[in-house]
Order: structure tokens, then sequence, then C-alpha cells
């Protein structure tokens, strides 16, 4: 199984806790799900792929433009990361 980082601003980040602790699930297999229904989608859809692809990168890098000061050092610990309903 591979690891992905994956940048969200903090209204974003904060709906989708919010969302995956009222589903009682994690924010990754939110992500892992999206992704497979996603890629499950694409497959239907192979001319649309790279047009759909392209998008997507833009998106990345326009939220990377308004964010250059993210890091992953100022993201919370494991034990924060998982602490329900505290």
């Amino acid at each position: 199984m591979k690891n992905i980082t994956v940048s969200l601003d903090d209204e974003l980040y904060r709906k989708s806790r919010v969302a995956a602790a009222e589903s009682d699930t994690t924010v990754t297999a939110l992500v892992r799900e999206f992704l497979t229904q996603y890629t499950a989608r694409e497959q239907d859809h192979v001319g649309e792929t790279d047009d759909r692809t392209r998008a997507v990168l833009r998106v990345i890098d326009r939220m990377r433009a308004r964010h250059p000061e993210f890091r992953t050092d100022n993201l919370l610990s494991r034990d924060e990361l998982h602490e329900r309903g505290a």
C-alpha cells in the first residue's frame, strides 16, 4: 500500500474530519473511497481522462500558489489527528 500527502485548506480539512467522524471512519478512508469510485468511473470515460487530469493539475497548482507557506512540519501529530470527540 502506498501513502500520499494531500494538502487541504483549513475549512475543507475541518469539514472532512467532521464528516469522517460522523460516518465513523477516517479522512483517509473517505479519500480512498473517492479515488476508488473516481478511477472506476474514469475507466468508462477514457476519452475524457486527459481533460480531467489537466483540470485536477490546474486546481493543485492554484492551491499550491495560494498556500506557499504549507509545510508538513506544522501538521497535527498522529495522536492529535486521531482524537475524536475531544
